[in-house]
């Protein structure tokens, strides 16, 4: 196990690598000048001299692989630079914000637990039943319905129309529901119907048969034996999906104005804030690898049968 660990934060490093040399290239190959923004912000005349000047103290003037190699050298250091914009060092600005996308995360995925578990299990007892075609429709919804719509469609029927939840802000749990439910709702109904396949296919099994015959009774056949070994595959799916939850939450985030780090990382986008991007794309870049990590380390832990060393 702790050879298998140490291997996969081996690997973290050409990985952060590559995503810093991707991430750097792109934002400057976007069209517009941070120093011209900046200035217009200020409200004052970006004039060719001003313009220049700004740049020169941003350090943009310089060629791009001397600017990529000064700013890997401040991360080397854990320091991803100042924002151009507010002008504070950029981990001071994603962790002052990421503890409202941790929020919302883990409120999404709460979502997901109380809506795929409970709907995948009754789809595969009750095959071809009510409760089955009902998963199959949320399933395709849930696969065909961008996030962007269905945030807009729960803000003018639940907020605009009934007035139950606020529209946008955090600050009270009814803050979190919509965009929580926006955020989670494709991935609980993909997981419903991974559940109640990977729930049929383990009812088949022998010793779910063995157990039965012994006489135990069908709900710790179906928590114990059943559900244990249904949700693996889950768990891996898990740890592939967490990215796009990630990434979903930038989208969610902007339209309910939750105040997290997708929502910062767009702003800096059209601020053409460099430091700012860079540091978002490096830092989800480690959340994501370390989250499939674990997910790799609780897939072991949940079946001893694997053997992770085996799987490196």
């Amino acid at each position: 196990m702790k050879e298998y660990i140490l291997k996969r934060l081996f690997y973290l490093i050409p990985v952060m690598l590559g995503v810093s040399i991707i991430t750097f290239a792109l934002i400057n190959l976007a069209p517009g000048d941070p120093a011209e923004l900046m200035l217009r912000a200020e409200g004052m005349e970006p004039t060719k001299e001003a313009v220049e000047a700004l740049r020169e103290e941003l350090g943009l003037n310089a060629p791009v692989h001397v600017r990529y190699c000064r700013w890997m050298w401040g991360v080397l250091h854990l320091d991803m630079g100042k924002s151009y914009r507010t002008g504070r060092p950029v981990t001071a600005e994603i962790l002052d914000r990421f503890p409202a996308t941790l929020e919302l995360t883990i409120a999404a995925l709460s979502f997901v637990l109380l809506f795929a578990v409970p709907l995948g299990i009754l789809a595969a007892l009750y095959r071809h039943a009510f409760i089955d075609h009902l998963s199959r429709i949320l399933a395709l919804l849930g696969a065909s319905l961008p996030g962007f719509w269905l945030g807009l469609l729960l803000i003018y029927f639940f907020s605009v129309k009934l007035g139950i939840f606020p529209v946008m802000g955090r600050g009270t749990p009814s803050h979190l529901v919509l965009p929580a439910v926006t955020l989670g709702f494709a991935m609980a109904a993909t997981y419903a119907r991974l559940l109640r396949a990977s729930m049929l296919d383990v009812l088949g099994q022998d010793f779910i048969k063995v157990a039965r015959a012994k006489g135990l009774q069908e709900k710790w056949v179906i928590g114990r034996h059943a559900l244990k070994n249904a949700v693996l595959p889950a768990v891996t799916m898990f740890g592939i999906s967490l990215g796009s939850l990630l990434g979903g939450a930038v989208i969610v985030e902007t339209i309910f104005a939750w105040p997290g780090v997708g929502k910062f990382a767009v702003d800096s986008i059209f601020n053409r804030d460099y430091p700012v991007i860079q540091g978002y794309a490096l830092f989800m870049a480690l959340f994501f690898v370390l989250a499939n990590l674990l997910v790799d380390i609780s897939y072991g832990l949940l079946d001893p049968r694997i053997r992770l060393e085996r799987r490196s």
